[in-house]
């Protein structure tokens, strides 16, 4: 792609996120929500393959749905308020067509199906955009309008989307499929909290997203797209085999590491507010999670085949790893300890 081309991209993504987190009004929100749709089109579909372009045209079909039904519940709540402000969503229909927009936007269950088709045809640096970026506007707009929506809608949704997520997850060979429904997974973890304690729903996005980053870059520097690639990964770089293992161990929300504290608070605030059986019941499901990561950390640090591939084994190399993986995946690994000083500061 033309690097003058992708740099437009690439501002209007962040133009388009910074007006959507930064409006007051509906229709700018809706109008930073186009203009992220319309700039990361190109870059889904920049390889021209039949895949991507199909990738691209089902992304532009559920976001065109979904922005059209964001705009429907503000124009609904302005109709009965007068209100076009995002904090005051007061009316019960628009706060339900808002709450299916969103989530339509997000990939929840049960809107997921689009998410994985979408990331298994994009490349693994638009799948890490798609995976993080494009999902801090609408999560911001679940922010704002939180006290307005449904807890038991919500729960449902969220709890729907932690079991498919893992279940959906465990057969996959794909490694970009395998992260959709990791990011599905983890949304269900969000949405369950964000009523009760919004801002620990965006404390778990920014480690998500940070872990998740991690995740993709070290598989596009590894250039590993499926299970068996991965088996074969460890010859060319061991280094980046260690890294991938204890990030997807963090992924997985496995104590000591940075991604068991945004499920234990989530798991003591839910206890704080009686809801102990959903607690239990997200934790239960997010074993699921556990297991596929489990796969792939295996198949990432595996120094012997079990089956012959039809891989050839690859070079060792002496190139460095990178400077933002190594970042990413120190902070992926090591945030546990700050959790006091994280607890404080929301």
């Amino acid at each position: 792609m033309n690097p003058q081309a992708k740099l437009i991209f690439i501002t209007s993504l962040l133009l388009g996120t910074t007006i959507t987190i930064s409006s007051n009004h509906w229709v700018m929100a809706w109008i930073g929500l186009e203009i992220n749709t319309l700039a990361i089109l190109p870059l889904i579909s920049k390889s021209h393959h039949p895949r991507a372009i199909e990738a691209a045209t089902k992304y532009f079909l559920v976001q065109a749905t979904a922005s059209t039904l964001v705009l429907f519940s503000s124009m609904t709540n302005a109709w009965y308020t007068g209100q076009w402000d995002i904090t005051q969503l007061t009316h019960p229909a628009s706060s339900l067509i808002l709450t299916a927009a969103i989530s339509m936007k997000l990939g929840l269950v049960p809107f997921h199906f689009w998410f994985p088709e979408v990331l298994q045809g994009s490349p693994l640096i638009t799948g890490l955009l798609l995976s993080t970026a494009m999902k801090f506007p609408p999560i911001t707009l679940l922010y704002m309008t939180s006290l307005s929506l449904n807890p038991t809608l919500l729960t449902t949704l969220a709890v729907l989307s932690v079991a498919m997520g893992g279940w959906m997850g465990l057969n996959q060979t794909q490694v970009r499929k395998i992260m959709a429904f990791s990011s599905i997974s983890h949304l269900g973890w969000m949405a369950i909290i964000l009523i009760y304690y919004p801002k620990l729903t965006l404390l778990n996005f920014y480690l998500y997203a940070m872990m998740t980053a991690a995740v993709f870059l070290t598989l596009n520097s590894m250039k590993v797209l499926n299970l068996s690639t991965l088996m074969t990964a460890w010859t060319k770089a061991p280094a980046l085999s260690t890294i991938l293992l204890l990030t997807l161990l963090s992924l997985a929300g496995l104590p000591p590491l940075t991604g068991f504290l945004p499920k234990w608070l989530i798991i003591q605030e839910l206890t704080k507010q009686d809801m102990a059986p959903a607690a239990i019941i997200i934790s239960l499901l997010s074993l699921l999670g556990l297991f596929f990561y489990l796969r792939l950390a295996y198949c990432a640090t595996i120094t012997l085949p079990p089956h012959t591939t039809n891989h050839m084994k690859q070079w060792r190399t002496n190139k460095p790893v990178s400077p933002s993986i190594a970042i990413l995946t120190t902070l992926s690994i090591m945030l546990l300890p700050t959790s006091p000083m994280l607890t404080t500061i929301i």
